[in-house]
């Protein structure tokens, strides 16, 4: 079995979200999500989100592609969770591209994909709100 592995905040979930999500579980046969946690959002990204991280891991798990959502508390974590959770790849949006490079010395395939170009929770939140950019 191919196990796969992504990260992400997952607020305002979207179809860019999902479209995500299906490409990543296409990687492998069963797909990790790490939620990132209110307080590793704020601490680390200095960035509120709308719904809880408890609400976020509801709304993801009841995604279809998605086999089990963990935590995502601190950048240090990627590298115990590939050998925690046994992952063959991990996957993230290219905006990170070379960013998680360094866990192909954990024998892990890299895979940056491409995000969907006209949806964006930022851009979800510039329109509504009125907020700046990230």
């Amino acid at each position: 079995m191919k196990r796969v592995i992504t990260y992400g905040t997952f607020d305002l979930l979207h179809y860019g979200h999902i479209n995500m999500l299906k490409r990543c579980k296409e990687q492998g046969d069963y797909l990790i999500v790490a939620v990132s946690t209110d307080e590793f959002n704020w601490n680390m990204k200095q960035k509120k989100s709308y719904f809880t991280y408890e609400q976020r891991k509801t709304l993801v798990e009841a995604i279809r592609y998605v086999d089990l959502v963990i935590p995502e508390e601190t950048w240090e974590q990627k590298k115990t969770d590939v050998h925690e959770y046994h992952i063959d790849t991990f996957v993230i949006g290219d905006d990170w591209e070379g960013k998680f490079d360094f866990l192909k010395d954990e024998g892990v395939e890299v895979v940056y994909l491409p995000r969907t170009p006209e949806i964006s929770t930022t851009q979800i939140k510039q329109d509504l709100y009125g907020e700046e950019k990230d």
